[in-house]
């Protein structure tokens, strides 16, 4: 069953200013991007509004967050309705900063998944395990958990990607291996066909995202439950272009790349 394009994705984190993102996305519209691959950015929501009217259509623009109201008091928050008026098209969800940093519950993303998906965005629904996890040997625990939050609460998932994005991997330069990105992407999707259905677990489209760079995308690309790639840091930098083409493009660079971006953990089909 056809899963659809790959999609490579950034989170630009709060990064960049409007001349910065201007010259960013000027290298984005004279790029020769591969049409097999599907493509969003995500720029901090300041710039939204601006990045959609100067960028080529053929490229997505999506928000890093919004809340789970769809107006209120809710100072500094913003609703799914709002990235919609601003002509956003992909919402970024659950990251691992949301979680830690700003204390969201699973139950809160949840909702957050339930709300953006009723406003008529797409949803880029995040999950991941810390070092410590993965080194006692919960992570399926950890992830299985943080996915039923997200399951509860969607009845088409249609517009739902989801971003497995080992936290130990973000922005350390350290990175899953292709294969056991590969492992971690079947069980999702096997859970998935338990506790959704067949076809959804089928169709589920399973980005990684994890100190993702122009040495180590290609390989991740390959495996067979890799769906696309979720960038970080080397979104910002001209390696980006390459990245997305990475279904085309010739043998890897062997490029390191971005191993000391702190924005460099974000990272995608098949």
């Amino acid at each position: 069953m056809a899963r659809g394009k790959f999609i490579v994705g950034t989170n630009f984190k709060m990064n960049g200013s409007k001349a910065f993102l201007g010259d960013l996305v000027e290298s984005l519209n004279r790029a020769d991007l591969d049409i097999n691959v599907e493509i969003f950015i995500s720029p901090p929501s300041v710039y939204i509004d601006h990045v959609r009217q100067i960028l080529r259509k053929d490229i997505a623009v999506g928000g890093q967050n919004c809340f789970y109201k769809s107006s209120g008091t809710y100072t500094g928050e913003m609703s799914a309705g709002m990235l919609k008026d601003v002509n956003a098209e992909y919402v970024i969800l659950g990251h691992t900063e949301r979680r830690t940093l700003f204390k969201e519950s699973d139950t809160e993303i949840g909702l957050k998944v339930e709300h953006a998906l009723a406003a008529g965005l797409k949803v880029i629904a995040c999950i991941g395990e810390t070092l410590s996890e993965r080194e006692s040997g919960t992570t399926f625990h950890v992830l299985f958990r943080q996915l039923q939050a997200i399951v509860e609460h969607v009845q088409d998932w249609t517009d739902v990607v989801i971003a497995y994005e080992p936290v130990w991997a973000i922005g350390t330069g350290r990175v899953a291996t292709p294969e056991q990105a590969q492992k971690v992407h079947a069980a999702i999707r096997r859970r998935l066909k338990e506790t959704v259905s067949e076809s959804v677990g089928e169709r589920m489209r399973i980005i990684y995202g994890g100190s993702v760079n122009l040495g180590n995308a290609r390989d991740l690309a390959k495996e067979k439950d890799v769906d696309g790639l979720f960038v970080g840091g080397a979104s910002l930098r001209p390696e980006f272009v390459e990245i997305c083409n990475v279904l085309r493009q010739g043998p890897s660079s062997g490029d390191e790349g971005s191993k000391d971006d702190e924005c460099s953990g974000d990272g995608g089909r098949k």
